[in-house]
């Protein structure tokens, strides 16, 4: 089980940068960022990154082809892999509906799949070839290059999931792997990794060899209620984006969660965070003493396939810059880093 570091870039630049070095230090496998409007230019802060970290990988989780062109993701993508020396890897999806809606364009109409599978192909095509000629559905070109060239044999690219079932299949089938984010239950997980499958059997490939990613909130610390309330701050902001079928299977109805995602979307935040459960939020989080986060990934996350944990870390400063609430005992972000690292890690082979 490899393990990585999501991180919403929104603390100031320079604390971004130590907390990616020491994730590097402590050993884990990537640091991604949301590659989305609301968030700090990843782009930038990984390319300096790259210059003050020695082994992480590093890359967008998820970048959007309905928003940022996917030529121009292949050429940052290359270039980042130039400046890391081989590191750089992507995770492509069709985009953040709540962040497309800002940008009035509805998604349902963008048909996001046939898009991200078309954006896929295109991509890959200039990272290994440097030049495509295309005709396409979404994108077309005539003879377009790049000097932009990858310093990995094949530089990583991978689908974000969420709905499924085609989206996992088409990971598995066309892609290096799948990040599926927002999910906590083994009866998610299981459907994830069986649609994953059989996508990667369609193709004649090992499924175990693809990078499955379980993208999740997660908060931990030394005392287990502080982390529980941490995660519970940042629960509903986030369960807002998941769709109904998904919640069903994380076992959550979603009329339950409706009150929270609406006072969510009516911007009263507050109201929202009054709403969500202490239950809801445990179930939609990974949260609590190190022990106990590490408990429930063996109960309901590793035994599914899963190989690869990516924590997006709630904080103090991570709570109040989106909520405006003050939890002044929740462990920082260094501190979660240096807990997984020492009490979390070593249960999964990274010792």
């Amino acid at each position: 089980m490899k393990f990585s570091y999501a991180m919403l870039p929104d603390y100031p630049l320079a604390e971004s940068l130590e907390s990616i070095r020491l994730a590097d230090q402590l050993g884990f496998h990537a640091c991604y960022a949301a590659d989305e409007t609301w968030h700090k230019d990843l782009w930038l802060l990984f390319a300096a990154a790259a210059g003050r970290t020695d082994r992480i990988r590093l890359g967008p989780s998820v970048s959007p082809v309905t928003l940022r062109e996917p030529t121009l993701i292949a050429q940052a993508l290359a270039t980042l892999d130039e400046l890391s020396g081989g590191r750089a890897e992507g995770v492509l999806s069709s985009g953040n509906f709540g962040l497309l809606a800002q940008y009035r364009i509805d998604w349902a109409r963008t048909r996001p799949l046939s898009r991200v599978k078309e954006a896929l192909h295109v991509m890959r095509t200039f990272l290994d070839e440097g030049a495509i000629t295309h005709e396409g559905e979404f994108f077309s070109y005539d003879g377009l290059f790049t000097f932009a060239r990858p310093v990995q044999d094949r530089l990583p690219l991978k689908l974000g999931a969420m709905r499924g079932p085609k989206s996992f299949e088409a990971a598995g089938e066309l892609s290096d792997g799948c990040h599926h984010a927002l999910s906590y239950t083994r009866e998610a997980y299981d459907y994830a990794v069986r649609h994953i499958r059989a996508g990667a059997e369609r193709a004649g490939k090992d499924w175990r060899s693809l990078d499955i990613g379980a993208w999740v909130v997660f908060a931990t610390g030394p005392d287990s209620a502080v982390a529980k309330e941490a995660a519970r701050s940042m629960v509903g902001i986030y369960a807002s984006s998941m769709p109904e079928e998904q919640l069903r299977r994380n076992g959550v109805d979603p009329a339950e969660l409706k009150p929270v995602v609406d006072a969510i979307a009516a911007g009263d935040l507050a109201r929202g965070i009054e709403l969500t459960t202490p239950e809801i939020a445990d179930r939609l989080s990974v949260a609590g003493t190190p022990e106990e986060c590490r408990e429930k990934i063996e109960r309901d996350i590793a035994p599914s396939g899963v190989n690869h944990m990516i924590c997006a870390i709630t904080d103090r400063a991570l709570v109040q810059a989106f909520t405006g609430r003050d939890l002044p005992e929740a462990a920082d972000v260094d501190t979660q880093l240096r807990l997984i690292a020492e009490r979390v890690m070593p249960g999964f082979g990274c010792d």
